[in-house]
């Protein structure tokens, strides 16, 4: 069995678990904490997969995520849309162009205060986007 708990109730799960560990063997294993990274309101739990701005849950699509986690991965370092859509979609292509300038424009409507007015999500012009932290 794996059970999996929130921080704030590890107290009554150790609680539970020394009394099991009585009755019966338990291998208890405990992760490496999972790393979340935090920008003035957004959080992303990585190995959650999971999106917060100003706390509330964002669905992102598995292409929005793999961009938003591909640019925040180096922040301030400026991607062409090439580089984003061989990183993220993993193929080679030559009109990747559309793709990636979509997946930006929803993204932004999903985790901007303002999308017309980016404050994470930066467009370089001419050459691509980057991560502002």
């Amino acid at each position: 069995m794996i059970f999996t708990f929130e921080d704030s109730e590890e107290q009554a799960v150790n609680r539970i678990l020394s009394l099991l560990a009585e009755e019966i063997k338990l291998e208890i294993y405990q992760p490496a904490t999972c790393p979340v990274l935090y920008f003035p309101g957004l959080e992303i739990r990585l190995y959650q997969r999971r999106v917060f701005r100003d706390g509330a849950e964002i669905n992102l699509t598995r292409l929005e995520y793999g961009t938003l986690t591909f640019l925040v991965s180096r922040p301030g370092i400026v991607f062409t849309q090439t580089q984003i859509f061989e990183a993220v979609w993993n193929m080679n292509s030559n009109s990747c162009q559309s793709s990636v300038v979509n997946v930006i424009y929803n993204l932004r409507k999903k985790i901007e205060p303002d999308s017309k007015n980016p404050t994470y999500i930066k467009t370089v012009l001419g050459v691509g986007y980057k991560f502002n932290g």
